[in-house]
């Protein structure tokens, strides 16, 4: 079997997962799809798992209790192990409402590997974006249980990183994102010792 350090070592960087959390419309989708572009260019090998993509296929049997959104996580979270395994920087852009959740996705993973992402947005900005209209439904009563109106979210204690995506533009975002990022990247591979 390959180990990740034979993956790392051909790609050339370290693998790891950058796990946006946040409210439906902060953003997360527009700065994991920046970040793999920019990610994509300077030649390192990344997936993305969305939520509305996720939630299409692989969770498509979920609905959007606690347990169904827990279960949604972890599966998600497995998945992101896989390909962790497999070499690769994978992007996730789920909203993640639950602590706990995060955390025992996060315990997947060594320290090094696991980046929680908060976009933080107010829920006036969210609403005000509205792509898909979902905030004004769940007002109207039409979606149970959404995440900002009729279900709490709870925020993460100690992210890796918070974006403001009301206040920074997606590119100074991304400087942010590749500061903290490059560490875990450029980890020496020579150093490492083979599993």
């Amino acid at each position: 079997m390959i180990s990740l350090y034979q993956h790392e070592l051909l790609k050339q960087h370290a693998a790891c997962v950058v796990w946006f959390t946040g409210l439906s419309g902060a953003g997360k989708t527009t700065l994991a799809l920046a970040l793999q572009n920019t990610l994509h260019h300077q030649g390192i090998h990344t997936a993305m798992l969305d939520g509305d993509c996720l939630r299409h296929g692989l969770n498509s049997d979920l609905g959007f209790s606690q347990e169904d959104r827990a279960s949604n996580v972890q599966r998600t979270a497995q998945v992101c192990k896989l390909m962790v395994d497999a070499g690769l920087v994978v992007i996730v852009s789920l909203i993640s409402p639950h602590a706990q959740s995060r955390n025992k996705a996060r315990s997947l993973f060594n320290e090094d590997q696991f980046f929680e992402v908060y976009v933080n947005t107010p829920l006036g900005v969210c609403e005000q974006r509205d792509p898909k209209g979902l905030y004004g439904r769940a007002r109207r009563g039409e979606i149970p249980l959404f995440t900002g109106i009729s279900a709490g979210y709870e925020v993460p204690e100690n992210p890796g990183l918070i974006l403001q995506t009301h206040e920074h533009s997606v590119s100074d975002c991304i400087e942010s994102l590749l500061a903290m990022l490059e560490p875990a990247l450029k980890r020496r591979l020579a150093d490492q010792q083979p599993d």
